[in-house]
């Protein structure tokens, strides 16, 4: 067999893995190197696994609230981390195999090992540097490894890891990242989270679901920095009624361990210090492109702030080299890096009509309780752009739908650029707002007006119907409240 290919990806991630489908699909000859295990950190440890947790949490909300439904439980219901754990590593079990079985029908060549540029053109595989994870997905044996092996395009998709912050590292026992947030071997009492992303908002939403004392330690004067502060707001006040501690303007200054506990000293902003003690503490502070040890340095690719620079295409500033995903930066989402790498090997097919990515238009989604979703400016940099805006909001406790789901807390906002009409924003706290969202990218994507979507007919009873009488009311024309 050959090691010469038309395309090499290195990292088989969402954004690695769909790249070189596509490029199968476009008839070029594709390999991609992975070093641990197919479908990258999010399927593995990121946006796959946490969903199963966060889903066993949604049920035991409800259970614990049954009686309000008209039910009553014969006995208490109560979460055993050990069966919670092993659903959630099932499930990704389940799509690494899926991800195996789409390289194998697209014909895509999977190389296992850790890949090393040498050249432009030319990377060298060596040994697997770290274990495969998942003991029921071992790397299949006699298959492609160690070795030179060319290509006239190599797109680098090697992901992101989380920060760490100097002093307090993750030490795996004491001080976690995500990995050991997703596996306890055990149920912590108590626990320290240090950030408010979604990764730290999603962990502690599900530990406090499963009955753990959560305190939030956020830098910033609002949860969720990245957020509409009034969606921001109202999530805050419902994540402290199910009993979270927040404390903004604050960081952990300082952690002192001791042999099954951590001290976190916590500092506010004027300069005030208070210690919490608790059994864990989860460090979400961010993540950080992978881009050490790939040979970046000596080919001359440019990074910045430890990404790697790209053009609207995936282009570096090195011919035949090319960055999809985390590693190039912000926003770091799967479903970014699958879009980026989709343009990246259109572009370099020559498929026509390839435009670069729209960043404006890619939405994010918190699967905390309550979830968090938007798409668009807010509505501080709407107006710090000079627009002229108007703004609708709709509440969930004026919905049918949400009254009857027993989910009545929420909102959706809708921001209009007021001499065009054309839909900007869209930010909305409450139950499966991650699912009502892609409604507004969709209306982005085609440039719709207010008053498409004021003539566009919403199914009753759904949830649905408060997005239009959220644009309603951004025109005084609200019909339900």
């Amino acid at each position: 067999m050959s090691n010469a290919y038309d395309v090499i990806i290195i990292g088989s991630g969402p954004g690695g893995y769909v790249t070189a489908i596509r490029s199968a699909q476009l008839g070029l000859k594709t390999a991609i190197v992975e070093r641990e295990h197919l479908g990258g950190i999010c399927l593995n440890w990121g946006c796959i696994p946490t969903k199963a947790l966060l889903r066993s949490a949604e049920i035991l909300d409800h259970a614990n609230h049954a009686k309000s439904f008209g039910l009553t439980l014969n006995g208490t219901m109560t979460a055993d981390v050990k069966d919670v754990v092993a659903r959630s590593r099932g499930v990704s079990a389940r799509l690494n195999g899926g991800v195996a079985f789409l390289m194998k029908k697209n014909k895509v060549d999977v190389i296992w090992g850790e890949a090393k540029l040498t050249k432009p053109n030319e990377i060298v595989v060596g040994k697997m540097t770290k274990p495969v994870v998942e003991p029921q997905n071992p790397v299949p044996k006699g298959v492609l490894g160690e070795g030179t092996y060319t290509a006239k395009h190599i797109i680098v998709a090697t992901g992101a890891r989380p920060r760490a912050l100097p002093g307090i590292e993750p030490d795996g026992k004491l001080i976690w990242t995500y990995f050991e947030a997703m596996k306890p071997d055990f149920m912590p009492k108590s626990l320290v989270v240090m950030g408010s992303g979604a990764i730290g908002i999603e962990f502690a939403s599900f530990y406090r679901s499963m009955g753990v004392d959560v305190t939030v330690v956020e830098l910033m004067p609002n949860i969720m920095p990245v957020e509409d502060v009034e969606i921001s707001t109202f999530a805050r006040k419902q994540l402290e009624k199910r009993g979270l501690k927040i404390i903004t303007e604050a960081k952990v200054s300082k952690v002192d361990k001791g042999a099954s506990s951590i001290t976190a000293h916590v500092e506010t902003k004027d300069g005030k210090v208070q210690q919490i003690t608790a059994d864990r503490l989860i460090s979400a502070v961010g993540v950080q492109g992978n881009i050490e040890n790939l040979g970046l340095e000596a080919l001359g690719v440019k990074t910045d702030r430890g990404c790697i620079v790209i053009d609207g295409y995936g282009k570096t500033n090195v011919p035949g080299l090319y960055a999809i995903g985390d590693v190039a930066g912000p926003p770091m989402l799967a479903h970014k890096a699958e879009h980026e790498g989709v343009i990246c090997i259109e572009k370099i097919a020559g498929v026509p009509g390839v435009h670069p990515m729209d960043k404006a238009k890619i939405p994010g989604c918190t699967y905390c309780n309550p979830q968090v979703a938007s798409v668009g400016l807010t509505e501080a940099k709407a107006k710090a752009e000079g627009r002229e805006i108007r703004v609708g909001r709709y509440n969930f406790n004026a919905n049918g739908k949400a009254i009857a789901l027993g989910e009545d807390q929420g909102m959706i906002k809708t921001i209009f650029d007021k001499k065009t009409g054309e839909l900007i924003g869209a930010h909305m706290v409450g139950a499966e707002v991650t699912e009502l969202i892609q409604g507004f990218v969709v209306a982005m994507n085609l440039e719709t007006t207010e008053e498409e979507l004021m003539h566009t007919i919403f199914p009753h009873p759904t949830l649905s119907e408060m997005m239009k009488e959220s644009v309603l009311d951004a025109y005084g024309r609200v019909l339900n409240a």
